[in-house]
């Protein structure tokens, strides 16, 4: 990779071929795709601070964030969430917070027998100037005496997400608190006091990576038929850049299966 100071001209080179590629995402039951001609331009490197267009940049970046959450989320169908907040004057420490953050979930997998948990935390900034609070979401029951415990340092709350369309299930339900917890990701990325250098935005438990699958074809029907194939099932939701007529990038598609 190169280094954020290094600057590269903007070039296109030949590809032997063209097509549709979808990346898709069988644990979360969602994926995307793009089209590539037969000439791929390469991205430019720019000074970090210096994109051309920096308010595009930080949405496209906070698109990526957003999705990615919301993937690991549905993959490990993480449909409980709950709120860590501190007692008294509150946490004002960015790094302390997620050192507090580490212990908390070592000591609740500690309570749950020992076993992998995945999870995901996203910090907030308390409007009312009491620090820092964090929100988080799992996906199995938890007596909250356990939470209580493994917290130790103020309040806690946790539900099971609902009000949700009948027939819904675990997997909508993951949506939903993915959800909830990208908009505190995605403040992180218009609002500058609640960016922190060199700390994560949000945080996830290692060993959980939803598993990717390359699909290619001619068309977007093409690729989408083949994800299709693999869910027996066509797709829940949709979405295609062909409508919107602001679309500055390659031609690309998104869509979504099951409840």
């Amino acid at each position: 990779m190169l280094p954020d100071s290094t600057h590269a001209h903007l070039h296109t080179l030949a590809r032997p071929d063209s097509g549709w590629t979808f990346s898709l995402y069988p644990g979360a039951s969602e994926g995307g795709g793009t089209f590539h001609g037969s000439i791929r331009r390469l991205p430019s490197y720019v000074s970090r601070g210096f994109a051309s267009d920096p308010e595009r940049a930080a949405s496209e970046a906070g698109r990526r964030a957003r999705a990615s959450l919301r993937r690991y989320c549905a993959a490990n169908r993480l449909n409980r969430l709950g709120t860590l907040t501190f007692a008294g004057d509150g946490c004002h420490n960015p790094a302390l917070l997620r050192t507090h953050l580490g212990d908390f979930f070592r000591a609740l997998r500690s309570s749950l027998g020992g076993k992998p948990l995945p999870y995901v935390w996203v910090p907030e900034w308390h409007k009312s100037g009491h620090g820092l609070h964090a929100h988080f979401a799992v996906g199995r029951y938890i007596k909250r005496s356990l939470i209580e415990s493994a917290w130790g340092h103020g309040f806690v709350h946790i539900k099971l997400l609902g009000n949700l369309p009948v027939g819904s299930g675990p997997l909508s339900e993951a949506r939903r608190a993915a959800g909830y917890l990208s908009k505190y990701v995605a403040k992180t990325f218009t609002d500058l006091d609640s960016r922190v250098l060199g700390l994560h935005r949000y945080d996830v438990a290692q060993g959980f990576k939803p598993e990717v699958i390359s699909l290619s074809g001619s068309s977007a029907g093409d690729v989408l038929a083949q994800a299709s194939a693999r869910f027996s099932a066509v797709p829940a939701h949709q979405w295609s850049s062909a409508e919107n007529e602001d679309w500055q990038g390659p031609p690309a598609i998104w869509a979504q299966w099951g409840r």
